[in-house]
């Protein structure tokens, strides 16, 4: 079993800008997370809304992800402030689906 943190805006729907009632589900990605899902894996997502306005959007995006299909382990709305985040085993969302897996 592994564990995937998988941010939600622009990694599983499209990037709204902060207008997150307008995000559109990337199917293929979130068919691919259910499947690790699935396979006993724990997917927690991570986002940052509400970082910035302080507006709480846990029951909106909870809501919005069961709505568009998304399984999941944990969801969390409390991403940590950063000015750098360094990990080695990080991959930029286009990335690992563009180039490691599709």
């Amino acid at each position: 079993m592994r564990h995937f943190i998988v941010d939600i805006d622009g990694t599983i729907c499209t990037d709204s800008r902060g207008k997150y009632e307008l995000a559109r589900p990337m199917k293929n990605r979130i068919d691919y997370f259910n499947s690790l899902f699935d396979s006993g894996n724990k997917i927690t997502y991570w986002t940052a809304r509400g970082a910035n306005s302080g507006k709480d959007w846990l029951e909106f995006t909870k809501k919005q992800i069961e709505g568009w299909g998304v399984k999941y382990t944990e969801l969390r709305t409390d991403k940590p402030a950063y000015d750098f985040w360094i990990d080695d085993k990080a991959y930029n969302g286009n990335r690992f689906f563009d180039e490691l897996y599709f």
